[in-house]
């Protein structure tokens, strides 16, 4: 159901990291949490926005981690990204028993499981009021999800990619180790790239920066925040150019 409220962002791409489907623990899939994070973007989806998801995988296996271990890099990441379709099959899951209409694609062929990557079938979903989560990463080795995000949000004209986060936005140092730290409600990307404030991996927000793509890093695990987010009240941090 749709509201007389005008929405500031009209197609979004909302960036999820697997640890927070898996609750405090961090590990594993959590029901109540990714029942939280489908009640969320329903909230902003009968706004008449459109939704587009990347989810992480870390909450069930990180290439990076596994190689440290002795899994040979590459096939650790094809891992990862086996790890994020799941995530994204069980977020699909809780939207689809909410009643919201949602599509999974993903940058590896596995049609029993989910649609490949098409960029104009990916846009006639969001056209048709559908969620679309993007599972699998990039499809290629040494690219992490938030990689994979800036390269949907740009391929598929998104206005903005909301990352969401523990935190309410980014500080100039750890709050948790520095309660003194200062917020920025509002930081360039230059000056993110001089302060080396760890918003995205480089390549991703080298990606952002080249394409005018804002990032807004925000408490996703505040009560309705994605919905302030999309209204345009004044949450988290705002990074442009």
């Amino acid at each position: 159901m749709k509201t007389s409220i005008q929405p500031r962002y009209r197609r979004i791409l909302l960036k999820l990291s697997g640890e927070a489907l898996g609750g405090e623990a961090g590990f594993g899939i959590n029901a109540r949490e990714i029942q939280s994070m489908a009640e969320q973007v329903r909230e902003v989806r009968d706004l008449g926005v459109e939704v587009v998801v990347v989810l992480g995988g870390g909450n069930i296996f990180r290439g990076l981690a596994g190689s440290e271990k002795g899994i040979e890099r590459a096939t650790g990441d094809y891992m990862g990204m086996l790890a994020t379709i799941i995530n994204s099959l069980a977020l699909q899951d809780a939207l689809e028993k909410l009643g919201v209409a949602t599509r999974v694609q993903t940058a590896i062929a596995m049609p029993q499981v989910a649609e490949t990557f098409i960029r104009r079938r990916a846009v006639r979903h969001l056209e048709k009021g559908r969620v679309v989560i993007f599972g699998g990463g990039t499809g290629n080795p040494y690219f992490s999800t938030d990689t994979a995000a800036a390269l949907r949000a740009t391929e598929i004209g998104a206005e903005v990619i909301l990352k969401a986060t523990k935190v309410d936005g980014i500080y100039e140092s750890d709050p948790k180790k520095d309660p003194a730290a200062r917020r920025y409600p509002q930081i360039t990307y230059l000056e993110c790239l001089q302060k080396q404030l760890k918003v995205m991996d480089a390549t991703a927000f080298s990606l952002c920066m080249d394409n005018k793509m804002p990032i807004i890093v925000f408490d996703f695990f505040k009560p309705h925040n994605l919905k302030r987010v999309v209204l345009g009240e004044s949450v988290g941090t705002v990074v442009t150019g």
